[in-house]
């Protein structure tokens, strides 16, 4: 079989393929180790997804959430215990994929898959160096994924998120062990800063539509947190879709995980854990339709199942909160600020210890969320 895309989700679905018995081609269309667009948080969900071999880089262990709205009302809030890890997606991807290595799997970078074809035998990917053949494929390429327009994933939310690092040195105390959250002046938007030793990721991320307004407020945050005198190491930019309810994840003998599929959490748009999660069920499922009994498509749709017991409800849990935040950016900046079950909670997600849907199952939490909303 072949996994299409070497991030998370593709180098997670090669590993889960190889663990499964399937012998797994992991073909990447750039040069690893790549840059990616990316804030680089790691919560509880992303770690416990990780491979106990995984030889994790992390670059700041973080204890303390400080926030404001819009650039005011500052607050910040402690844990005993770090309540995110921060990497760089490059060194973060190049080491799942070489976990991918051990287990067996062929790696094969520069190339860049062109078409999709497939009967009812085989799928054929047509590649600059000539065509490859496999029993079934999984798609991880991204958000601006070819074999998501072949599956036809359907996308309901795209959002636009800027970056840039900034050359901290000299100033790497003022932000140890510490990352800040601002929620944004735009319907939705919110903005981080992340430090990674010597320097810091500043992005923003908004809904599509009004870049200039989004490049703003990504200028007013560095100048809100006096940041305007640092050096830029670099800018970038990238979108991100989340999948309408009903969009297909497979489609013959082709799966989609990750960006491809369009499986991210809309309200905050951490897609990492999305991305492990669903690359280790794509690759179970990918290997046993490709070694197993029984038509491809009982494979595929227990893997739809799966995908939608477990990310799906957190995908329905995150558009409800953004809907709320919409409305009332302020008011949830101090309820996660100010408040003992605002901070509680905010920890026991990001720890891994509860989940978004779990959290609104509760009745107090449904009744808050909906007098938010009006």
């Amino acid at each position: 079989m072949v996994v299409v895309g070497a991030g998370p989700a593709g180098a997670s679905a090669a590993r889960s393929a190889a663990e499964n018995g399937a012998r797994t081609l992991l073909l990447e269309r750039a040069e690893l180790p790549r840059y990616k667009t990316c804030g680089g948080g790691l919560i509880g969900p992303s770690l416990g997804a990780l491979p106990d071999d995984l030889a994790l880089k992390v670059r700041a262990d973080i204890t303390s959430i400080s926030s404001t709205h819009a650039g005011q009302r500052f607050r910040s809030r402690s844990h005993s215990e770090p309540v995110l890890k921060l990497v760089y997606r490059d060194e973060f991807d190049a080491a799942l994929v070489d976990t991918a290595r051990a287990r067996g799997v062929v790696v094969r970078e520069r190339t860049l898959v062109r078409e999709v074809e497939q009967d009812a035998d085989e799928v054929v990917l047509q590649t600059g160096d000539g065509p490859v053949r496999a029993r079934v494929v999984v798609g991880a390429d991204g958000s601006a994924s070819r074999l998501a327009a072949h599956v036809g994933v359907e996308c309901d939310q795209v959002d636009l998120g800027l970056e840039v690092e900034l050359d901290v040195a000299g100033r790497e105390e003022d932000w140890a062990g510490r990352v800040h959250l601002d929620w944004g002046p735009l319907p939705g938007s919110y903005g981080w800063v992340f430090p990674k030793g010597d320097a810091l990721t500043v992005g923003v991320i908004s809904a599509k539509g009004d870049g200039a307004a989004t490049r703003a407020y990504l200028d007013d945050l560095v100048r809100w947190l006096d940041l305007a005198d640092l050096p830029v190491l670099r800018s970038s930019g990238h979108l991100t879709r989340c999948r309408t309810e009903s969009s297909p994840l497979a489609r013959g003998r082709v799966l989609v995980a990750g960006d491809a599929a369009g499986l991210l959490e809309p309200w905050t748009r951490e897609g990492i854990s999305f991305a492990l999660r669903s690359g280790v069920l794509a690759g179970r499922f990918a290997a046993s339709a490709a070694v197993g009994s029984g038509p491809v498509e009982r494979h595929t749709a227990e893997y739809a199942r799966e995908v939608d017991r477990d990310l799906g409800a957190e995908m329905r849990a995150g558009r409800v909160l953004l809907r709320a935040f919409e409305k009332r950016p302020g008011v949830v900046h101090g309820l996660l600020s100010r408040t003992r079950p605002g901070w509680r909670a905010f920890v026991d997600i990001t720890s891994g210890r509860s989940t978004l849907a779990r959290k609104l199952r509760h009745r107090a939490v449904r009744l808050a969320v909906r007098a938010i909303s009006r």
